[in-house]
């Protein structure tokens, strides 16, 4: 029998980064500190895409800012 495993959802200002890998969840957690919740959801989004996290926090920050 398969068991379905079950990932804890992590989240950063209340958006879900559970999607993406553990190294980009840790660095979303300390650049949450900083950043707004628009932000980071527009980096999440972004980075699900496969666009880096630099890539993902210039495009956010000329679009949405801090």
């Amino acid at each position: 029998k398969e068991e379905m495993i079950k990932k804890k959802k992590v989240t950063v200002k209340g958006v879900n980064v559970s999607s993406l890998n553990k190294r980009q969840q840790t660095a979303m957690k300390n650049h949450g500190k900083h950043h707004t919740k628009k932000h980071i959801s527009m980096m999440v989004n972004d980075m699900k895409k496969g666009a880096t996290f630099g890539q993902s926090h210039k495009k956010a920050m000329k679009k949405v800012g801090k």
